[in-house]
Parts: structure tokens; C-alpha cells; sequence
């Protein structure tokens, strides 16, 4: 048995995106793949890398206790990246 690399290549991410959307009946607004990883990149890099997926994990809370539609999404997103971008210059001052 073969086992599959643990990187995915573009085509594969989307796959994996409309399986999720299958699975858990959610439209292609709901799954904003280039949003989520830009949140990943932003804090990534303004962070750490293991910050990123705890905080693509905190948007979803977040939007989801303010309603869970696109633009919930959207400005949590948007909140958490501007932290991020911050995050050094807060930590130093």
C-alpha cells in the first residue's frame, strides 16, 4: 500500500474542497479556499507558522457565532489578519 504525499497539489485542494461542501451540504460561497489561505499566509509569517491553522480555526468560531454566512467569514478573516500584521510591532513596542 502506497502511502500519498501530504501535500496537495491546486487541483487536489479543490477536490478536497468540494468533498467538504458535499459532506457538510455547504455552497462554494461558504468555502472561501483563497480567504482561508491568505488567513493561513498573513499569520503565518506575522506569528508562526503553527498559529495558522489554529487561527483559520478561531475565524470559523468566530464567524459562525455571528451568524455563519460570507461576509461573517469575511470580517473575522479580515480582524484576525490585521492582528497579525501588527503582531511584531505590538510584541516589541
Amino acid at each position: 500500500m502506497s502511502e500519498q504525499p501530504r501535500t496537495l497539489p491546486p487541483e487536489a485542494l479543490s477536490d478536497w474542497a468540494a468533498a467538504l461542501r458535499t459532506q457538510f451540504d455547504l455552497a462554494p460561497e461558504d468555502v472561501p479556499i483563497s480567504l482561508i489561505l491568505d488567513l493561513a499566509k498573513d499569520v503565518a509569517v506575522g506569528v508562526a507558522r503553527p498559529a495558522a491553522p489554529f487561527s483559520a480555526f478561531v475565524a470559523g468560531l468566530v464567524a459562525g457565532r455571528a451568524g455563519g454566512n460570507p461576509a461573517d467569514v469575511a470580517a473575522a478573516v479580515a480582524t484576525i489578519t490585521a492582528l497579525a500584521r501588527t503582531w511584531n510591532t505590538e510584541e516589541t513596542a
